[in-house]
């Protein structure tokens, strides 16, 4: 299996070097073609307002779309999960997106940079073993569909991580941690 990470902007080194050190090839995607090399892919965190420019730019909205409704497993982390939100909170009104999850996603959820922090919480379908979680500059899912599972939730009930069918959000960072279980519970989907 190839794993393809969106590289047009963000931490994709980060999840590459992840999936490598637990033995999975890797692609970075950029265009198109790219998207027929791989069976599922990651778009990491970054800033969503450029990559959802970047994916417009180079073609990558609309094949991308269609390898999700064909079954492709797909993973957002931070900037890549407001990017699958069907719905953007305090984004640009001209953001492109990719809009495929049945959630809103409220970016910069915290506030600044400078609100940035690290907490441990457990993740469903992990092993009951709390994840440390990353958060920079994050969103929150709010307005989940119902078919769209909730995996995380800090301790005032804001989520953090939901799947819905082949699709993964998670709005912190776990390619920041030596913590390999996010990576292998997206590889299992």
């Amino acid at each position: 299996m190839t794993v393809g990470i969106l590289a047009l902007q963000g931490d994709f080194r980060e999840h590459e070097e992840m999936l490598q050190r637990i033995g999975v090839p890797t692609l970075q995607v950029r265009l198109p073609k790219h998207l027929d090399q791989v069976e599922r892919l990651i778009i990491p965190g970054g800033e969503s307002t450029t990559i959802g420019k970047l994916l417009a730019m180079y073609g990558l909205i609309e094949p991308l779309r269609a390898r999700v409704r064909e079954g492709m497993p797909i993973w957002g982390t931070c900037a890549g999960a407001i990017l699958m939100a069907q719905r953007i909170v305090d984004g640009r009104a001209d953001q492109p997106s990719l809009r495929l999850m049945d959630m809103t996603a409220r970016r910069n959820a915290f506030g600044s940079q400078l609100e940035s922090f690290e907490i441990d919480l457990p993740v469903e379908g992990l092993d009951g073993k709390p994840l440390r979680m990353v958060f920079i500059r994050a969103p929150v899912l709010e307005d989940l569909g119902h078919d769209v599972t909730p995996l995380a939730r800090l301790a005032d009930g804001r989520i953090v991580a939901a799947r819905q069918a082949n699709m993964l959000a998670t709005c912190f960072h776990p390619e920041l941690t030596s913590d390999e279980r996010m990576h292998r519970y997206f590889l299992e989907m």
